[in-house]
């Protein structure tokens, strides 16, 4: 998950994305960073994020979006 956690962290490097945190309802991440954040994804995990699954409950936690990665069609790696 370090690939993942090193693009959210662009979007905003003054957190830690390590732990749990919850990132939309928790404020931290809003539709733009969403959007953003697809477009890494797809570049960096070669996928296509279809737009159904563009909702706030895929990208609450870094767990969720390495969810939706894997779902996806994208390889997590375990670390």
């Amino acid at each position: 998950m370090k690939r993942l956690r090193k693009i959210i962290s662009s979007l905003h490097p003054e957190y830690d994305f390590t732990g749990e945190e919850r990132l939309v309802d928790g404020g931290i991440l809003d539709s733009l960073d969403i959007v953003t954040l697809v477009t890494d994804i797809n570049e960096e995990y070669a996928i296509s994020v279809p737009a159904q699954e563009i909702c706030k409950e895929n990208f609450d936690t870094v767990n969720d979006i390495a969810a939706l990665i894997k779902r996806c069609g994208g390889e997590i790696e375990c670390s």
